[in-house]
């Protein structure tokens, strides 16, 4: 079901995500972020944008059903051009040059936490949601792309922390961190999200975007820079027989049941 992206004040949208159940992020995940930021640009070009979930989850992350396999595939021509991919979705979002606003609506797992990070601003509902960037225990390298976002949005130290030990943080832990800028009741959660989006004026959304382009110059001067890292180790670390093996164990830890490919010898 593709994402729906609906006018609900006089410049902003409210674009809410429901790919799957919990916007598991896969290949479907992906083309409906791009479709609904296609549509934003064709047909909402005076908006704001809210970025919402359903249920008790803004995004797990990445799908393991999908990524596992592929990556136990062992290809690293296939992982680096999945990668690409990936990449060119999140800093679609990040770099959105209108005011960006996520209405974290529940848990936002690793590739979700990254999403909701990669707004401008972050509004959560008020309740028991947890927030993890837990790649690194699952046996995922953190790219040196979304490093670079991380630190942004949170400052080296906190980025450091979440990154490395990849705990789960409750929402007052996540707040202080920054990962959220506040909390609201869960039923003010959209009008909280865009009262925010709408405090710039459609005309001064050149402004905003110059303005934030150059927030982010040194950022994307750095995500340029470990561009190359990225393309020399990523694929490697995502695919290590070590790296392999975690993601079978958490496979079987999340789903209860056994993996359904090969792992190497």
């Amino acid at each position: 079901m593709p994402w729906t992206v609906e006018r609900k004040h006089d410049h902003v949208a409210v674009v809410t995500m429901n790919t799957n159940k919990v916007n598991a992020q896969n290949p479907a995940f992906f083309a409906d972020l791009h479709a609904a930021f296609d549509q934003l640009e064709a047909k909402f070009s005076d908006c704001a944008v809210v970025l919402t979930g359903t249920g008790a989850v803004f995004s797990a992350g990445l799908d393991f059903d999908h990524h596992f396999p592929m990556f136990a595939r062992r290809s690293l021509k296939e992982i680096d051009a999945w990668f690409e991919s990936y990449r060119t979705t999140n800093l679609r979002l990040f770099t959105y040059p209108r005011p960006t606003v996520a209405a974290v609506n529940g848990h936002a797992y690793a590739g979700g936490f990254i999403t909701a990070i990669g707004c401008d601003h972050r509004v959560a509902a008020q309740g028991a949601l947890q927030f993890s960037l837990n790649e690194v225990p699952i046996g995922i390298p953190m790219p040196a792309t979304y490093v670079e976002i991380i630190k942004y949005a949170l400052g080296t130290p906190a980025a450091a922390e979440l990154t490395l030990f990849g705990q789960v943080y409750d929402l007052a832990a996540a707040q202080r961190m920054g990962v959220v800028h506040r909390t609201v009741a869960l039923g003010e959660l959209l009008d909280a999200a865009i009262a925010w989006a709408a405090l710039v004026p459609p005309g001064c959304y050149p402004a905003y975007a110059f303005s934030k382009r150059a927030l982010q110059a040194t950022t994307m001067a750095a995500i340029d820079a470990a561009a190359r890292l990225d393309r020399d180790w990523l694929s490697r670390g995502m695919s290590d027989p070590g790296s392999l093996r975690a993601h079978a164990r958490r496979y079987r830890e999340l789903k209860g049941r056994d993996i359904t490919w090969a792992l190497p010898g």
